[in-house]
C-alpha cells in the first residue's frame, strides 16, 4: 500500500519570490486512510512575522525567534518525507515554499504534488467553497485542532484525502486509488471526468 506525505506550512506571506518565509511545517504521512507518521516544527528564518499574520496563525515573532533554525527544520522535514508522494491543500502555495525552503540547503524536490483543492473541485462542485474548513465541515470529518496551525492543517487534508480516495474508489469502481491517478484527476477538466476514469473502471 501506498505512503503519502501530506504537508502545510505557516508563512508570514503569500510568496517566496516576495520574500515570504515558512514559520512553521507539519507532516502527516498517510498510509490506506490511516495517519502513520507526523512531524511538525516551528522555524526561524530569521524573519518578520507581520501581525495579521500572527492573528491568523498565533504564531508570534517571540515563537518563532525561540524555535530551531529553518535549515535544521527542513533538513529534518525532508528526511522525514523521504521518496514519498507529495500532497498539500491548495498545493499551488506549499509547493512553493517548498521548493523555496529545500533550495536553501542545497535540496530539489522530485514528487509530483497532489492537491486537495483541486480534486475536491472535481468530486465535489456543490460544496459552498474549496477552502479546507469549508470541506472538512461539507464532508463531515472530524476537528483537528486550530485552524491555520501546520499540523491542524495537515492532519484534517490528510482527512479529506481519504475521504477524496474512499469517493473516488467508490463513485469508479475502483479497487485502489494511487497518488498517480490522483495528479491524473486533478488535471481533467471536471466534465470530461467520468470519460478519463472509465478506462480505469474497465480495468
Amino acid at each position: 500500500m501506498e505512503t503519502v506525505a501530506v504537508i502545510d506550512f505557516e508563512t508570514t506571506g503569500m510568496a517566496p519570490e516576495g520574500g515570504a518565509r515558512a514559520t512553521e511545517i507539519a507532516v502527516v504521512l498517510l498510509c490506506d486512510g490511516e495517519v502513520v507518521g507526523r512531524y511538525q516544527s516551528l522555524m526561524n528564518a530569521g524573519a518578520y512575522v507581520p501581525p495579521f499574520i500572527e492573528q491568523l496563525t498565533g504564531i508570534t515573532n517571540a515563537m518563532v525567534r525561540a524555535a530551531p533554525p529553518a535549515a535544521r527544520v527542513m533538513r529534518e522535514a525532508a528526511q522525514f518525507v523521504g521518496l514519498h508522494p507529495l500532497v498539500a491543500h491548495n498545493a499551488a502555495f506549499d509547493c512553493r515554499f517548498w521548493d523555496a525552503e529545500l533550495a536553501r540547503v542545497g535540496c530539489a524536490r522530485t514528487q509530483a504534488f497532489a492537491c486537495t483543492m483541486r480534486l475536491a473541485r472535481r468530486l465535489y462542485p456543490e460544496a459552498p467553497n474549496h477552502r479546507l474548513g469549508t470541506l472538512a465541515e461539507f464532508a463531515g470529518l472530524p476537528p483537528a485542532g486550530r485552524a491555520h496551525r501546520a499540523l491542524a492543517d495537515a492532519e484534517t487534508a490528510a482527512r479529506l484525502l481519504a475521504r477524496l480516495e474512499t469517493d473516488i474508489a467508490r463513485r469508479f469502481a475502483l479497487d485502489a486509488v494511487t497518488h498517480e491517478l490522483l495528479c491524473e484527476i486533478q488535471q481533467a477538466p471536471r466534465r470530461a471526468l467520468s470519460g478519463r476514469m472509465a478506462r480505469y473502471s474497465a480495468r
